[in-house]
């Protein structure tokens, strides 16, 4: 094997030379091939240090090429990337043992880094993956893209996850993708909105209770702990949890155990914990409304679900789905958005998130008399919506937000780094990541762009 020599396999001669010219720069001796059996033949005299495949190849796939390569060359680095960067594409890469999977279209200094920290991974070390597919999780913005990684990073592991972002945003599909690729696959999944039960009846469905322990009470009852126990339990809106449920959680996670209300014997339980918030808990420390210990134990592995508007492009490609979902569900005849309707639902801030993109298609499929939905059509979806959102006058709306925060005596430093982050997010969802193109559409120089991306 020598040391530096990456070997880049890709059908397409015009990427092929992007990544030759791009690796080359960065300092590495690079080798093409065109397909897996070109590839597979030349690894029976040499080897390289890390392989680069694309996953479409004439032939035998890259998924072929990768499993041969786990079984002939198991502690060799490998990057898969794809066009088709999906759930369904992630999950198999690392369960082929990938070390890191790439979606195309993306950036030649990030295929130089991956490179270089494959380079220096310790043999045996890349992660992998067992798992089907199933999830209802949709989207190729590279936010998503983050998902499906840490989805796939996590296969095999038993280690307690927080996943944040906003309500209606998908947290719990990423709980149960979570749970449907992991060890835990066949054992329960338990999901609980703790912010939907009174605080005082928390305790008894979250740990059980004993028969006569409080009023009511007429037989033993085993809470969620146990119902989960082998699998895994889904805590929805954890950051609403009271501070003596907190403590109770804490010990439970800790020590693996608890007491039942009105029990006196330790219950063990071996679950995996997936908890969920739309808070920012760290700020819920910081103000003392929530454990930081907990929070700490809660925060081995972190994934955030980003906002619909900070992944309008994959709007399109939602609307489709849930269109198609509920024409299923209604067993009514699919219906197609026209490009004026398309147009102008890519655009809304949907503050709802997915959600409300799905429960709005779900009207749209009731309510528009054709079979291609048109402008006029969406006025009887938007009943009990809401009023439509002012779009256009967005320097109005700052303005105002601005008077409001000085008149309340706050100061507006930080405005400005949260506006450019916004600027920054949309020209990198437009773009789909590439640097570059985002630098021009924001009129900076790239190592403008790749400074403030930094920051």
């Amino acid at each position: 094997m020598k040391d530096h020599e990456i070997w880049v396999v890709d059908d397409d001669p015009a990427l092929r030379w992007v990544m030759d010219k791009a690796l080359t720069e960065a300092g590495f001796e690079v080798r093409l091939f065109a397909t897996a059996e070109e590839t597979q033949q030349a690894l029976s005299s040499a080897a390289p240090a890390v392989l680069v495949s694309d996953v479409r190849l004439p032939g035998a796939s890259g998924f072929d090429l990768l499993k041969s390569l786990r079984r002939d060359h198991p502690k060799l680095p490998v990057i898969v990337v794809t066009a088709h960067a999906d759930l369904e594409s992630a999950v198999t890469a690392y369960q082929g043992g990938a070390f890191e999977y790439l979606p195309k279209p993306f950036d030649v200094d990030e295929l130089a880094a991956l490179v270089q920290r494959a380079l220096q991974v310790q043999p045996g070390a890349q992660p992998s993956m067992a798992a089907k597919d199933g999830d209802m999780l949709v989207g190729e913005a590279p936010s998503m893209q983050q998902v499906f990684r840490a989805i796939g990073r996590l296969t095999r592991s038993h280690m307690t996850t927080l996943i944040t972002g906003e309500s209606g945003t998908g947290k719990e599909l990423v709980a149960r993708a979570l749970h449907r690729h992991s060890p835990r696959a066949r054992q329960p999944f338990i999901a609980l909105n703790t912010a939907a039960i009174p605080a005082e009846l928390l305790e008894s469905e979250l740990f059980g209770h004993e028969r006569g322990a409080f009023t009511g009470a007429n037989n033993r009852r085993l809470g969620r702990f146990e119902q989960a126990h082998t699998g895994t339990l889904f805590l929805d809106e954890i950051g609403d949890m009271s501070p003596a449920l907190q403590t109770r959680l804490l010990r439970v996670l800790a020590e693996g155990e608890f007491y039942r209300v009105g029990g006196h014997e330790a219950v063990k339980v071996d679950v995996r914990i997936i908890a969920a918030t739309h808070q920012d808990l760290e700020k819920r420390v910081a103000d003392g409304t929530f454990r930081e210990d907990l929070f700490h134990r809660l925060d081995v592995v972190h994934v955030h679900m980003p906002a619909l508007r900070e992944r309008r492009e994959d709007i399109p490609l939602l609307l489709a789905h849930f269109m198609d979902a509920a024409a299923r569900e209604l067993n009514v005849a699919a219906k197609r958005l026209s490009a004026e309707v398309l147009q102008a639902l890519s655009g809304r801030s949907w503050p709802g998130n997915v959600r409300e993109l799905k429960n709005f298609c779900r009207r749209l499929m009731l309510m528009a008399p054709g079979r291609i939905v048109h402008m006029s059509d969406l006025d009887e979806a938007e009943t009990n919506r809401g009023p439509r959102e002012e779009r256009g006058d967005w320097r109005r709306q700052l303005r105002a937000w601005a008077d409001a925060e000085l008149t309340a005596g706050k100061s507006l430093t930080g405005a400005e780094a949260e506006v450019e982050k916004i600027l920054l997010e949309a020209a990198l969802a437009k773009t789909g990541g590439r640097r570059q193109e985002a630098a021009k559409l924001l009129g900076w120089g790239r190592n403008t762009l790749t400074r403030k991306l930094n920051k």
